[in-house]
């Protein structure tokens, strides 16, 4: 039976909990939650009411409050922490991480302030122990229908063939079906950007525009995902894969989508701050653009969109305003 550990108990970390449990694989699982209140709520009412109502846990799943229980004899260890939370919990986790586990990130999001990665941020907390053996846990994959048990399709991605192929046995089940992948870079790179273009999406959808438009946003803004992790090293067939493609297609069409629902208020009319103070989850897309374009601007590429919805997000630049100039940007071949 192996020992999981799943740090975070937000809807993400909760709906994995519930989907591993029901892996091919017998598994112990304990899910860490950093409120006390919360962990023992989510232990006596085996339900997390405050981000997926509905959804039983089930009885192999442990809730703790604290990391050294949570990770003792850990041999996988899931990270579904907010990208701005993430290294501040793996220091405190360091020491608490055994050697020999294996490290998944399930966040889709770049660290505001370094732009890295979720697996550069977790080589670089845990190099100070030991050299981690890192995946990336993407792809399309709502928690709450995920966890629901509706059949769904995700990637497993890492530089070491053997361990995406382990944890590709150890998570797969019934209604998840993982794929591996060698594409770091180019899998998490996805992941950040489809929460940008899924803002772009809800504000186009916010408007009133149609499918015309929301076609031809989906279409540039693979493009744009494309064109930089391309120039960073990535591979282009991981943005046609779950990662790229998939997830860009839910996020944008997906009403669970936090990120398209920022967007969608953000084109009726709405405030950014307003928005955020009625939501209890993060949406990850709003604090990525800033990362986002100074990756672009370190590598001299454009990122048209994801310049615009920064623009909305953080100077204040009206919705209609933006599209009007990406459509008046100088004509270009396709």
């Amino acid at each position: 039976m192996s020992r999981i550990t799943i740090l975070g108990s937000g809807s993400w970390g909760t709906g994995l909990a519930v989907v591993l449990a029901s892996s091919r694989r017998k598994h112990q699982i304990r899910q860490w939650a950093r409120d006390a209140t919360l962990a023992q709520a989510l232990e006596t009412q085996r339900e997390n009411t405050k981000y997926l109502p509905g959804v039983p846990l089930p009885p192999c799943v442990q809730v703790l409050a604290k990391l050294e229980e949570a990770l003792r004899d850990a041999q996988f260890v899931v990270c579904a922490v907010p990208s701005t939370h993430t290294r501040a919990v793996l220091v405190e986790a360091l020491h608490e991480i055994p050697r020999d586990a294996s490290i998944v990130s399930a966040t889709k999001g770049l660290e505001p302030a370094t732009h890295f990665r979720m697996s550069q941020v977790i080589s670089q907390v845990l190099n100070a122990r030991f050299v981690p053996r890192v995946a990336v846990l993407s792809g399309p994959s709502f928690a709450l229908e995920a966890a629901a048990g509706q059949p769904t399709a995700v990637v497993i991605a890492s530089q070491e063939s053997a361990l995406a192929v382990c944890l590709q046995e150890e998570f797969s089940g019934p209604t998840f079906r993982l794929y591996t992948n060698d594409d770091v870079l180019g899998v998490e790179l996805a992941a950040a950007m489809k929460n940008v273009m899924a803002i772009a999406a809800g504000a186009c959808q916010g408007l009133g525009l149609g499918s015309n438009s929301l076609a031809a946003l989906i279409t540039r803004g693979l493009a744009e995902m494309t064109r930089l992790v391309v120039a960073l090293g990535g591979k282009p067939e991981t943005l046609s894969g779950l990662a790229g493609m998939g997830d860009l297609i839910l996020t944008c069409y997906g009403k669970l989508s936090r990120n398209r629902h920022v967007g969608f208020e953000l084109g009726q009319g709405r405030s950014l701050q307003e928005i955020l103070a009625e939501m209890n989850m993060v949406a990850e897309g709003v604090g990525t653009t800033a990362a986002l374009l100074a990756l672009a601007r370190d590598n001299h590429i454009e990122l048209p969109i994801t310049q615009q919805v920064h623009s909305i997000l953080h100077l204040g630049n009206p919705p209609r305003e933006a599209i009007r100039a990406i459509m008046e940007r100088p004509l270009k071949r396709e």
